[in-house]
């Protein structure tokens, strides 16, 4: 009988390898899979051994290579998400019909052009006319930055969202994960499934997942900050335009969006780094050339008027706008008679080369100070900074892409489905099945012999 026995068991667990193994085959091409095994151990008792048992069903996961996996996915959902903001904003500032220093150059070309004739009505027709082709340059690509900041805005709420609902689908893979623990079913599947949402989860925000005795995933966010936490999620909202608030239970936590890893890190770092210092000194370069523009129209007259001259910019709203002066009221004169005189112009054509005050920014997007920067470079300087930062973001999101791709093939290593390996296994195990019901034919004949010698 124990010769049957032997038989029987070992045929049970070739059936049970059989079918771990037409399951890796089956699933060889779905995303998040690891594959399975059986691992078997031998039965004794103290008349000696008692066939085979298939001691555990495995899961071939690594924790380990699946947290790099996290990690590197957060860091390529950073670099990714302001990359297409940045790489627009090169575009349209090197486009000769909206670079400021063409408009700059425009405006002071009229301005000398007017310098051969300063009373002539054309000449000063087409200052004009270059004044309010600068100040179009200037709103356009303020324009471009409200409307980028209206995209990341639409962008973040959507990330939230969608983070919303990962965090509820981790949380109810826990509860049915260790519910099912609890029953002794076989939960392989609903762990690939909640592993796969937590990929998802790290491209949208950088994460820390912790595991838990009953089978459940802890994950919080790099600070600490609980996202989900056995069966229950929190929920995250934006709190205004870079913060974020987590109410977990009956707790709620604000915190800033910059750092946090994966899309969301990517786009507060996008707005504190790249746009929010570009706008400033695109501000502070417009306001700046029409307010020493306008101060220096003060100290002119239009003759024969024998008053200051009147303002040709309106910087009042924060903004560049035209006043709506006439031609004939800029006051290029430094006479109250003699309307010939040039001497205001030429203090005008000057103001191309006189420094304004710029704020600094530190590689965090801090204001560090300030400085002192000649009009004509201001904007050429920011181009350049515009173009280091994209290449530094393109050569980091290209690393990044590799190391993604590394940690993937890492973790297929140990929890991919090999066919080959797969095939040698179907093989193996069916030469076991097929020996295992050789012992209990040979034991059947044993058995029938043995009763014909007793009958």
């Amino acid at each position: 009988m124990s010769i049957l026995l032997n038989g029987l068991t070992g045929a049970q667990a070739a059936q049970a390898a059989l079918g771990t193994t037409s399951q890796n085959v089956a699933n060889a091409m779905t995303p998040g899979y690891t594959r399975t095994g059986v691992l078997l151990g031998s039965l004794q008792t103290p008349q000696g051994g008692a066939g085979v048992q298939v001691s555990k069903l495995l899961r071939f996961a690594d924790s380990f290579k699946s947290v790099q996996l996290w990690q590197a996915t957060s860091q390529l959902g950073q670099y990714s998400a302001g990359q297409s903001y940045m790489t627009q904003l090169e575009q349209v500032m090197s486009d000769d019909t909206a670079n400021i220093n063409n408009g700059i150059d425009q405006f002071f070309a009229a301005l000398n052009a007017a310098s051969v004739q300063p009373e002539s009505g054309p000449l000063r027709e087409a200052v004009l006319t270059a004044a309010d082709g600068l100040v179009k340059r200037f709103d356009s690509l303020q324009q471009l930055f409200a409307n980028q900041q209206t995209a990341i805005a639409t962008q973040r709420d959507g990330v939230v969202n969608q983070v919303n609902a990962l965090t509820q689908d981790i949380a109810l893979l826990n509860k049915q994960i260790s519910g099912g623990r609890a029953t002794g079913m076989n939960d392989a599947g609903l762990q690939d499934a909640r592993d796969e949402k937590i990929k998802a989860l790290s491209a949208l925000v950088g994460l820390q997942v912790v595991d838990t005795p009953d089978g459940a995933k802890s994950v919080s966010l790099k600070g600490g900050q609980p996202l989900v936490v056995g069966a229950d999620a929190a929920v995250m909202s934006t709190a205004g335009p870079a913060a974020l608030k987590i109410q977990f239970a009956n707790t709620a936590f604000t915190l800033s969006d910059v750092g946090q890893g994966g899309q969301l890190g990517g786009l507060a770092d996008l707005q504190k780094q790249v746009l929010g210092p570009m706008r400033t000194t695109i501000s502070e370069l417009a306001l700046g050339i029409g307010n020493a523009f306008n101060a220096q129209l003060a100290l002119g007259f239009a003759p024969p008027a024998a008053t200051p001259g009147a303002p040709l910019f309106d910087t009042s709203g924060g903004t560049l706008r035209m006043t709506g002066i006439t031609a004939s009221q800029l006051a290029f004169s430094g006479s109250a008679t003699v309307s010939g005189d040039s001497t205001n112009l030429t203090a005008l054509i000057a103001l191309k080369n006189r420094p304004m005050t710029i704020t600094t920014f530190d590689a965090a997007g801090n204001p560090a100070g300030t400085s002192q920067i000649v009009t004509g470079d201001v904007f050429t300087q920011l181009v350049g900074k515009l173009g280091v930062a994209s290449s530094l973001n393109q050569g980091s999101q290209k690393t990044a892409t590799t190391v993604r791709d590394q940690s993937e093939e890492d973790w297929k290593s140990s929890a991919g489905v090999n066919t080959d390996e797969e095939a040698i296994n179907l093989m193996q195990y069916q030469q076991m099945y097929q020996a295992n019901m050789k012992v209990v034919a040979v034991a059947n004949q044993l058995f029938d012999s043995t009763l014909q010698m007793l009958g």
